[in-house]
């Protein structure tokens, strides 16, 4: 049978299922609830009832179902002054696809909001990528996970609900589909236990002398420690304490004098500090102490000394081009590349930790730009072994003209080491951005 001739006199009804087809099915595939997956320790699952209003391009009625949605953290027991990253993922979605055309991949892009309560109120703004797999026809729509931040700024038990969310469809046209919370808030998905900072740690300590033969008793002053406090003084050798030992009382103003037997030829420093062990809290130094071995060389013996010099922080990257992915004109896809390795090298051997930053210029070409603020990136970053420091890669983001972290090493009694540091690119191209080549400069710095 032949296809039925269309006809100028169509039904409004006909029409909507014409425009549902052309226009607006990503937006049925968002009311549901549809796309990217990102896994998530020990989260509860909460249902809430979910109203959604598709774009009124589509012809199609406002959605009322079920929706199903954890809020996970990275820290479930911050503190005050900390900032918590927050994932709301939407499980579940109200419905499945209700048309028979098939949906393309990485056209949704998800924003929402967290509803704090308890000890904090407010709400925490959260996106996600742009990136979801294809949807069939009358099929199943995945999960999404958007990420965002806040600040903790209250002490206490911190709550966590899913609040309104909104996709943004780019699929022939640019479309958005809010959904709301029914009746907010939506059931506590999680709880965060902020703790109130401790007090600042004032413990300092001075010594009688820098340096000492083998065997010398130096003093050791100090102040800011607990009135009555047992002190341990101790030798430290780079970040571990050595065999050398002594203990002092703190007198009624917090202050400390004692002695302190110094026979590790290996001492860096010395430190003091309260309980059983070593604590940045608790603590004070370490401060410089060296032991000079002016020992006599026994008959028939020679001393064999040498020097380790320090070094300088630096880094060298594998290349300097990335060619991204081409992206078909119209389909408003992602453009996506790998970063040419970085290599970190830290030969300083000191305290200081180091950071890498990076930030990109608007891609031109053709007569057009690409916004910088659309490229985002996500961090890798490995430790050489035998490494004193260990290197955090960056949060995964956009990178944009004002520059994003792309990995970090701590400060620390002893730095150092070799890192190598990789990510993974994605520019969000907009929906029919004109042919051609387009470049930006993406500039890395470290300090």
């Amino acid at each position: 049978m032949g296809p039925t001739p269309r006809t100028s006199c169509s039904s409004p009804r006909s029409r909507r299922r014409r425009w549902a087809s052309l226009l607006g099915a990503t937006a049925l595939a968002v009311t549901a609830g549809g796309a990217l997956a990102v896994p998530a320790a020990a989260a509860v699952n909460v249902d809430f009832p979910t109203h959604c209003v598709p774009p009124p391009i589509a012809g199609i009625p406002p959605i009322d179902g079920t929706t199903t949605a954890k809020i996970t953290v990275d820290d479930a027991t911050p503190q005050v002054g900390d900032i918590v990253t927050v994932t709301y993922t939407v499980v579940a979605p109200a419905a499945s696809n209700p048309t028979d055309l098939a949906l393309p991949a990485d056209i949704m892009t998800p924003t929402g909001k967290v509803t704090l309560g308890g000890a904090q109120s407010g709400s925490v703004t959260v996106t996600g990528p742009k990136k979801n797999p294809p949807v069939p026809g009358k099929g199943v729509f995945p999960s999404f996970s958007m990420t965002g931040t806040f600040t903790v700024t209250t002490p206490g038990a911190i709550t966590l609900s899913p609040g309104d969310y909104n996709i943004h469809t780019s699929y022939i046209l640019e479309l958005d589909t809010p959904c709301t919370v029914t009746n907010p808030p939506a059931p506590v998905s999680e709880t965060v236990t902020a703790a109130d900072n401790p007090p600042a740690n004032t413990r300092a300590i001075s010594l009688g002398s820098a340096s000492g033969a083998p065997g010398a008793s130096v003093t050791v002053t100090g102040t800011g420690f607990t009135a009555g406090a047992t002190v341990t003084l101790a030798g430290r050798s780079g970040a571990t304490q050595t065999a050398d030992t002594a203990t002092v009382t703190a007198n009624a103003q917090g202050a400390v004098s004692g002695s302190l037997v110094v026979n590790d030829l290996t001492t860096t420093g010395v430190v003091a500090y309260e309980g059983g062990a070593w604590s940045t809290d608790l603590g004070a130094g370490p401060v410089a102490y060296v032991v000079i071995d002016d020992q006599p060389v026994p008959e028939g013996s020679q001393k064999l000394t040498t020097t380790v010099k320090a070094g300088t922080l630096s880094m060298s990257q594998a290349g300097d081009a990335v060619a991204m992915s081409a992206v078909d004109f119209g389909s408003g896809d992602a453009s996506t590349g790998d970063l040419n390795a970085v290599t970190v090298k830290d030969y300083r051997g000191g305290p200081a930790g180091w950071s890498l930053t990076g930030k990109v210029t608007d891609f031109t070409g053709a007569g057009a730009k690409i916004d910088a603020g659309e490229l985002s990136w996500t961090p890798e970053c490995t430790t050489k072994a035998g490494s004193p420091s260990t290197c955090r890669a960056g949060s995964a983001g956009a990178v944009g003209s004002a520059g994003a972290t792309l990995a970090s090493a701590p400060d620390g009694t002893l730095t150092g080491g070799e890192f190598t540091v990789k990510a993974g690119l994605s520019l969000d191209v907009p929906a029919f951005t004109p042919p051609g080549t387009y470049a930006g400069v993406l500039t890395l710095t470290l300090t």
